[in-house]
């Protein structure tokens, strides 16, 4: 159980600092800034509508905009996960409170996905042009294409594990 809770720790803090990193990096920051994905190759890249300079500054701007609220988000995941770690210390488990915190977590993470969600729209709506939304549309189905393809290997058995944890 305690090396559970060690992996679903370590998946949380990864998630968290990747978020974290892409916010900090801006919008266009890194070759694997996703646009509708989950991370390093998920999803739309803003790299890939190829934005003129004008674009990315629009761009910019919103993230900038966005970026207080998201830091308030991500200040309470923090203080969130602190808690957690505080609960279950020295082997502790309280199944209520650490359920209470694990749905104070997913509201926290529902309102991030929310609030990414929004921005994303606002990119495609007032930033990209007809050609670009055609091309982010592209890469959408793309990714669509490609999650199919791992469900379908999940469902035929032959997704590969990963490595058992140490």
């Amino acid at each position: 159980m305690k090396k559970l809770m060690a992996v679903g720790s370590v998946m949380v803090l990864l998630v968290c600092g990747t978020a974290m990193l892409a916010n900090a990096q801006g919008p266009v920051g890194g070759p694997h800034m996703a646009w509708g994905g989950h991370g390093p190759g998920g999803g739309m890249m803003l790299r890939e509508l190829d934005l003129t300079d004008a674009q990315k500054a629009q761009v910019k701007e919103m993230m900038k905009a966005n970026h207080a609220s998201m830091k308030a988000l991500m200040t309470q995941m923090a203080q969130n996960r602190l808690a957690m770690l505080n609960a279950t210390a020295n082997g502790a488990y309280d199944a209520a409170k650490i359920q209470a915190l694990a749905n104070q977590q997913a509201q926290l993470q529902a309102a991030m996905i929310v609030n990414r969600e929004a921005v994303q729209h606002q990119i495609y709506t007032q930033v990209l042009s007809s050609t670009q939304q055609a091309k982010a549309e592209q890469l959408r189905a793309e990714e669509i294409s490609r999650i199919n393809q791992h469900l379908q290997k999940i469902a035929n058995g032959t997704d590969t594990p990963p490595p058992p944890a140490e």
